[in-house]
């Protein structure tokens, strides 16, 4: 089943959710922020987008800011910061199966449908 991690805020995620409704494929939504994601399950995604940590990760969000900004981070730790802190994960994630894709943009989310 193809799964979406979703954000009902963010205008691209909403976007991406639209995206998969006019596929007319079934889906799953998976609201991370509401929802937390293990260690495990962040790492799995990863994995899955074939990508190191800190390219998941949103480095503008204030609680990077504040709390992260210049300290040096093992791909561990940026991982552990992203269970804590959800909103520092990039949206919207499709994954279909073995396959997974960051919908920035959103067009890019049409490659694994």
């Amino acid at each position: 089943m193809i799964k979406i991690y979703h954000n009902p805020r963010c205008r691209k995620s909403r976007e991406g959710l639209q995206i998969l409704q006019e596929s007319g494929k079934d889906f799953e939504i998976i609201e991370y922020l509401k929802e937390s994601l293990s260690f495990d399950e962040v790492k799995a995604i990863l994995n899955l987008l074939n990508i190191p940590p800190n390219k998941l990760l949103r480095k503008n969000e204030a609680v990077w800011k504040e709390h992260f900004k210049g300290k040096i981070m093992s791909d561990e730790d940026i991982i552990a910061s992203m269970v804590k802190f959800p909103k520092l994960i990039e949206r919207p994630i499709v994954i279909n199966k073995e396959k997974a894709i960051i919908g920035r943009p959103t067009e890019a989310i049409k490659q694994i449908l």
